[in-house]
């Protein structure tokens, strides 16, 4: 049976999320159901409505609690409702989305909520602790990684492979914290930093040093996705969702070519294919690729098949990924500028490109006449993607 002569189409008829910081009086239940009630209050609907909820949140040591979906449930709004927690890392921003969409498109229920969490700041003395227990225990946890000097490895084998100067690579940093100066939630927002001020930033495990890194945050976000049988009850804007895709590589990260995310592109050309689009590059018009490092943003560009090998820092130098560029990228401010809890960037990648089609994101909007974007979040060890592909007709 060709599933897509069957199933729903899918619209996002609200959003929501709260200040992306370390808060510490608030707890988990709390900022989900913060979140969730600004996503309900966008649409006009209350929990009566919704037939379902979609909880996405990291890892049970984030919130120093066992069996973390359940511990979350009443403040995402699942209590005596269908209720399903989904973890893919980093990837789970979009991945929690994209398990609320397949129960809508199913058609077994017409209005869901999504809610994704994370409160890293639980994590003592620091978040990188909760990682150091993701290594094979043979191969890897001798050697005592940690994430940082993992991905220092990738980032320069991406700058060595594409022949990619670290001075662009920065200028992402700078981009994307200046973005986030028109965001309500951004926890480092900076109007003022320079390309100076990445470079001299303190050394992390080089070439990655302190402002290349997004920061670890508390925060949640939400979205309501409903069945295009009840779309336009609830909004004259509804922005929906065309195309989703997603692909796990192995956990052998060094059996990996770390320059270009393999896994991604098959990823993008799932949704694309779904989306009914030939050429990428030309049929979307921005993009919010997952940029917990600078450099992420522009391998994950390429990844999305938006840009060459090695493209991507050619085009960030040139000023077309700026906000009013020729192709905006991450003009939310992305995690570098907004913030990374991780799950809960939910709020920074699908509720954004939400806003963006909307035309609801006010001071950050994009004056070009977007109709078609793209979210994108990466996750486990950097071995999984997921891709949404959103529009407004």
């Amino acid at each position: 049976m060709n599933f897509s002569k069957i199933r729903k189409d899918v619209a996002v008829v609200g959003a929501g999320m709260t200040i992306f910081a370390r808060r510490l009086q608030e707890t988990g239940k709390e900022m989900s159901w913060e979140a969730a009630r600004m996503a309900l209050d966008e649409a006009g609907l209350t929990l009566n409505d919704i037939d379902a909820v979609i909880m996405g949140s990291a890892p049970d040591a984030f919130d120093g609690v066992h069996k973390k979906g359940e511990y979350l449930l009443d403040g995402a709004g699942g209590t005596n409702k269908p209720y399903m927690r989904v973890y893919t890392g980093g990837g789970t921003a979009v991945f929690a989305p994209i398990a609320g969409w397949w129960h809508v498109a199913s058609g077994m229920f017409k209005r869901v909520l999504v809610v994704c969490e994370e409160k890293m700041s639980s994590v003592q003395p620091h978040a990188q602790s909760a990682f150091a227990h993701i290594w094979d225990p043979i191969l890897d946890r001798p050697l005592k990684p940690n994430l940082v000097w993992i991905f220092a490895m990738e980032m320069q084998r991406y700058m060595y492979k594409y022949n990619v100067r670290y001075e662009d690579i920065a200028l992402v940093a700078v981009k994307n914290k200046r973005n986030a100066v028109g965001h309500p939630c951004a926890q480092l927002a900076d109007p003022n930093i320079t390309l100076e001020d990445v470079i001299n930033s303190e050394p992390m495990a080089l070439p990655v040093r302190r402002l290349d890194i997004s920061p670890p945050s508390d925060g949640a976000s939400a979205i309501v996705l409903v069945s295009e049988d009840v779309a336009y009850e609830h909004t004259d804007t509804p922005v929906w969702i065309d195309g989703v895709g997603w692909c796990l590589d192995t956990t052998m990260w060094t059996n990996r070519d770390l320059a270009f995310p393999k896994f991604l592109a098959r990823a993008a050309r799932m949704a694309y294919e779904m989306a009914g689009i030939k050429n990428p590059r030309k049929e979307i018009d921005f993009a919010e690729p997952y940029d917990p490092f600078d450099y992420k943003e522009l391998q994950h560009l390429e990844g999305l098949l938006l840009a060459e090998p090695g493209e991507a820092a050619i085009m960030t130098r040139e000023g077309k990924t700026q906000r009013d560029g020729e192709f905006p990228v991450c003009p939310s401010g992305g995690l570098l500028g907004v913030g990374n809890p991780i799950a809960a960037t939910l709020g920074i990648k699908i509720g954004e490109v939400y806003w963006q089609l909307a035309r609801k994101a006010g001071p950050r909007q994009v004056k070009k006449d977007v109709r078609t974007g793209v979210a994108q979040a990466w996750g486990d060890l950097m071995q999984f993607s997921a891709v949404i592909v959103m529009r407004r007709r």
